[in-house]
């Protein structure tokens, strides 16, 4: 691991907790300086703090301005990892217009603008990361937001990759994750769901932030690969 991305310059945005930061740990093991993005800044710099080689900057995916500013003061980078998302899980009946919105910045609307800023400091070589999810391909009521967006992920990957090249994009589409997203559920809630997630996948077994950051390192390195999205949910979509 060590040494796959030395000498590499890495925006993880979304990068001070759970999935974000488990790729922002796995990067700065690789050999990377890695830039925590977020929209709380000092959370950011506690990330940031323990990790060698490593910083903070202000970005809120949901500001075109912060985006802009963040490009401007970085000046260079080789690779975005973009994990920031908004959720609005309920019934249609109950959707509200400005949260539905807010989901679409945060995993489209936000990523193109980010597009638009970063490219021009982006080397031939570099790539952006995208995340998109497994709700996109098994629908269910009470999630038609983060299915369309995260279907919607998918596309832009493709349609990215095509317009930026040969600056690489690729997407991750996870499962149902044991990454501390579900720790604010009671035990016995947690225990159920990822009992559940693993009852509803090939593999067996929910997945890991081990399974994600590794995918990403991945991603990274891979330089024949672009316009992708892969999947990492033990095949939970074909059940």
């Amino acid at each position: 691991m060590r040494g796959q991305l030395d000498k590499q310059k890495i925006l993880v945005i979304g990068g001070s907790k759970f999935l974000g930061l488990a790729v922002a740990q796995r990067a700065s093991k690789a050999g990377a300086e890695v830039v925590i993005g977020a929209r709380d800044l000092e959370q950011a710099a506690k990330a940031a703090a323990q990790l060698p080689f490593a910083s903070a900057i202000h970005v809120d995916i949901t500001d075109e301005g912060t985006i802009a500013a963040a490009a401007a003061e970085l000046g260079y980078v080789d690779h975005v990892v973009i994990t920031a998302s908004a959720h609005h899980n309920v019934p249609v009946g109950e959707l509200e217009h400005d949260k539905i919105v807010t989901a679409f910045e945060a995993k489209v609307i936000g990523p193109m603008l980010l597009a638009k800023h970063f490219i021009p400091i982006m080397p031939p070589t570099g790539s952006i990361l995208l995340f998109s999810g497994v709700a996109a391909w098994t629908p269910s009521p009470g999630y038609t937001v983060m299915g369309v967006t995260n279907g919607a992920v998918a596309f832009l990957a493709s349609q990215l990759a095509k317009e930026l090249a040969p600056v690489r994009v690729n997407a991750i589409s996870p499962g149902v994750t044991d990454s501390g997203t579900w720790d604010t559920l009671a035990e016995q809630d947690k225990k159920n769901l990822l009992e559940s997630a693993a009852s509803s996948s090939l593999v067996g077994r929910a997945g890991t932030a081990d399974d994600i950051a590794d995918t990403a390192i991945w991603l990274l390195n891979a330089g024949n690969i672009s316009g992708e999205t892969i999947h990492v949910e033990g095949g939970a979509r074909h059940v």
